[in-house]
């Protein structure tokens, strides 16, 4: 019971931030699983079999609210779904050590490139162009699944960052789109991993259990956070603490010294303060434009959560 609420702790927290910035679920999950000692491709096989409940639940509010492209979902997910398999196989198939190394990299990367998103970059609306078809949504789902299986997440960071900065598709549509696809993908993910495991005796379905609970349960209450909470101090304070998390992980791996640890991880605290006060002043900034604009702090504040 205390493992399936301390997981179910990590599953909500996790579809908190998911939820507010339409990405970063399984980055976060899969880093509090590598944080807890368990095996590389353990964790990333428990978070998708945990997506698989979260992202139907996420699927279905999007499909509700018509945020959802079914022909760029049927182009990009399949693909995804190849890319997931193959990323499984190519993670389940590394020594524990190495998996370890790479994994961490990987949410490392993500990490950092969250933490810079939110924290320096414009968050504003794209226009639309051209839709996007077979050529650009294929290659970028077999990318995505890939990176989304052998890293433990990225699903969401490279498939909806990807479609957003080319601008052939609305912002909501984007995000509803790649959630909604995400389900096939974390699916193809899942029965990869399960196959894979297969000889192994490592899988804690107490834990699959936990996160899939807490991110269902996290669900509205995200919805309800966006408007409350601006996405850029939600993003800075989340890419902070992967990159944080992670960058310890990678020290440990190749055995630095403790004086490099406690000056390198110094230094990422020093930038998580420099994120964290340029996302408070941009909020200030954007709040300001926005007031003499004539648009009130709660509508600006759910609209870069819509393009996350």
């Amino acid at each position: 019971m205390q493992t399936l609420l301390l997981f179910g702790l990590a599953g909500f927290l996790a579809q908190m931030v998911d939820g507010s910035l339409g990405m970063a679920f399984g980055v976060t999950a899969t880093t509090t699983l590598l944080a807890a000692g368990t095996a590389p491709a353990v964790a990333s096989a428990a978070v998708h079999l945990a997506e698989v409940g979260t992202s139907l639940a996420s699927g279905l509010s999007h499909w509700k609210m018509r945020n959802v492209d079914w022909r760029v979902v049927g182009t990009l997910a399949l693909p995804g779904a190849v890319g997931a398999v193959l990323g499984a196989y190519v993670l389940t198939s590394l020594a524990t050590s190495s998996a370890e190394v790479w994994i961490s990299t990987i949410l490392l990367l993500l990490g950092l490139y969250v933490l810079i998103r939110f924290a320096f970059l414009t968050l504003g609306s794209l226009i639309t162009a051209k839709r996007p078809g077979a050529r650009f949504l294929a290659p970028l789902g077999v990318v995505a699944g890939f990176v989304d299986a052998s890293g433990g997440g990225g699903w969401g960071p490279v498939a909806t960052t990807t479609l957003l900065s080319s601008g052939r598709l609305e912002p909501r549509k984007v995000v509803g789109s790649v959630d909604t696809s995400e389900f096939i993908v974390a699916l193809a993910a899942s029965a990869g991993f399960l196959v894979a495991l297969s000889h192994e005796d490592g899988m804690n379905y107490t834990v699959v259990a936990g996160l899939m609970i807490g991110g269902i349960i996290a669900a509205p209450f995200a919805a309800w956070l966006v408007r409350k909470l601006p996405p850029r101090l939600l993003g800075a304070a989340a890419g902070g603490l992967i990159v944080f998390t992670n960058t310890r992980t990678l020290l440990s791996s190749f055995d630095a010294s403790s004086g490099l640890i406690v000056a390198v991880l110094a230094a990422v605290v020093v930038l998580w303060a420099v994120a964290l006060t340029a996302a408070v002043r941009s909020i200030r900034e954007e709040r300001r434009i926005n007031r003499l604009a004539g648009e009130t702090d709660g509508e600006h504040e759910a609209e870069p959560a819509q393009h996350a």
